[in-house]
């Protein structure tokens, strides 16, 4: 894993595998607000997925009606990030707009916080592994809430349900109970508490599921708890749009090679040119030119190490793969009204009923990825793929088969139409990180040079409260004041020194014991 882990990160591949929510691409996929590509901005985001769009959108708040929830100071102390109705926002792509993971997931708004609680318990106490939990419930709803805006409605998909492990896993079960257990006795049956545990019988006749998994793996039961969908494209290009509408510049098709501090004979220079704003402190070096900058955020997750390089081995790229299928005869007519993941020993798999007709009506596509615990050594070819222009061919047949058997006898024989049963498959790729964190905050001894990134597969359930607390933090506001965001979701020196060993999500710990004091 340490040799996969330092990899050198590459651009992202300029033709990946199309997309299942990009078969009509966004109007602005190629977009560029102005011909030339701008010579200096006050801020400048790199990414245009849901980090780099909530970062954006965060930024240009006080531009959006007042209906829009405020979440950061309307004042900013500093001085190198100007008044929103002033400043200037650019935003790159090194491919067309939301090509990266965002416009490639499973469109999951599900947390899963019962799987991490036990070693964030260990790693950091009972009151951070609290202060996660709630930043991911919080992250959840406020998607939903930001999504059901009249311009994103249709587009982003939202739909809040009750979501399901289903567990195939004696180990992995005995965990879940026990970690459950622990977060009903610390924080009540509501809340991050209110988890519901399902026996054999009552999981298989509530959600449809076989009693075992296709490959030997026997039913434990399920966890049911407070999940939804939403389309990350459909939510990040509405949200982007918007911000576009409201001055910012986006010029995709732009990818950047490398960011580096303005030297002392370049700031000479600009100190006697500088306007009020504060000076340039980065430029930019692109595929088009260069742009000066007083601040920068990599919102760049899996490629945050090919611009920083201190996030070499760090923030470690992942390939995914996902499938929309068509689903059996046997299934309901409607599309199922909850959300699914499956669990066995080493990995899991993650499904969304998607229904064909807006949020109601006959059809639906079955949205199911995951597979890599069924590769060959836990699918380690997989860490440091940057590649998500081909397929694995092993999960490409994997994930053919895996919802049949899941839903065996329910299925039904299979309803395939000229392309067969897989109506889409494509790869994407994941940031993840040594100890399952963001990297949220300001580089250290880097002004002015900011990063969220890094979300292990899980940034619909993060990126929204991580843009919103890194926009407080560039605005001037301080840690304290944003004592709801978790502090180990904070850049360190500490934690750029992490040795990355593969993902923390794919077991849980067996015990925790919790003082609530």
């Amino acid at each position: 894993m340490e040799t996969r882990a330092q990899i050198p990160v590459s651009l992202p591949y300029p033709t990946p595998t199309p997309s299942y929510w990009q078969t009509t691409p966004h109007p602005l996929s190629t977009h560029r607000s102005t011909p030339s590509l701008p010579t200096t901005a006050d801020t400048l985001i790199i990414g245009s997925g849901i980090s780099g769009a909530c970062v954006a959108y965060n930024l240009l708040l006080p531009l959006f009606p007042s209906s829009h929830t405020r979440t950061r100071p309307e004042s900013s102390t500093n001085t190198d990030v100007p008044d929103s109705t002033t400043a200037t926002v650019l935003m790159l792509d090194a491919r067309p707009l939301t090509s990266g993971a965002t416009g490639r997931n499973g469109a999951h708004t599900k947390a899963a916080s019962y799987r991490t609680y036990a070693s964030n318990v260990c790693a950091h106490g009972a009151a951070e592994a609290r202060r996660i939990a709630e930043l991911e419930r919080a992250n959840i709803r406020a998607v939903h809430a930001l999504a059901a805006h009249p311009f994103l409605r249709n587009r982003a998909e939202s739909f809040p349900c009750e979501t399901v492990d289903v567990v195939y896993d004696a180990e992995a079960w005995e965990a879940g109970v026990a970690a459950i257990e622990a977060m009903r006795e610390a924080f009540g049956k509501e809340g991050i508490g209110g988890y519901e545990i399902l026996d054999v019988e009552a999981t298989r006749e509530r959600f449809l599921v076989a009693g075992e998994d296709g490959l030997g793996g026997r039913l434990r039961g399920g966890f049911v708890y407070e999940g939804g969908r939403v389309s990350g494209y459909g939510f990040t290009t509405a949200l982007v749009e918007m911000c576009v509408a409201r001055g910012m510049n986006l010029q995709t098709e732009t990818g950047v090679v490398g960011v580096r501090p303005v030297d002392e004979e370049e700031e000479e220079e600009e100190e006697e040119e500088e306007e009020e704003g504060g000076v340039y402190r980065w430029i930019v070096q692109t595929e088009r030119g260069e742009v000066r900058a007083r601040n920068v955020v990599l919102a760049t997750n899996a490629y945050t190490a090919h611009i920083a390089r201190e996030f070499k081995g760090v923030i470690v790229p992942l390939r995914g793969q996902v499938t929309a299928q068509r689903p059996g005869s046997g299934m309901p007519e409607d599309a199922l009204p909850v959300t699914y993941s499956f669990i066995y020993k080493h990995g899991y798999e993650y499904m969304v009923p998607r229904p064909l007709s807006g949020q109601s009506g006959k059809g639906w596509d079955i949205v199911i990825g995951g597979g890599l615990g069924r590769l060959p050594k836990n699918g380690i070819s997989e860490y440091g793929n940057t590649d998500d222009s081909v397929l694995n061919p092993t999960n490409s047949l994997y994930l053919k088969g895996v919802a049949r058997d899941y839903f065996r006898p329910n299925w039904g024989d299979d309803v395939e139409g000229e392309e067969g049963r897989v109506k889409k498959e494509w790869t994407g790729i994941m940031g993840a990180t040594a100890d399952g964190h963001p990297f949220v905050g300001e580089l250290p001894a880097k002004k002015g040079l900011w990063v969220s990134a890094g979300f292990n597969g899980h940034g619909m359930v993060l990126c929204l409260k991580c843009a919103e607390a890194l926009t407080h933090l560039m605005r001037g506001g301080t840690v304290e004041e944003i004592d709801w965001f978790p502090k180990s979701f904070l850049v360190s020196e500490e934690r750029l020194k992490a040795e990355f060993k593969g993902l923390t999500d794919v077991k849980i710990e067996p015990e925790v014991t919790v003082d609530t004091e």
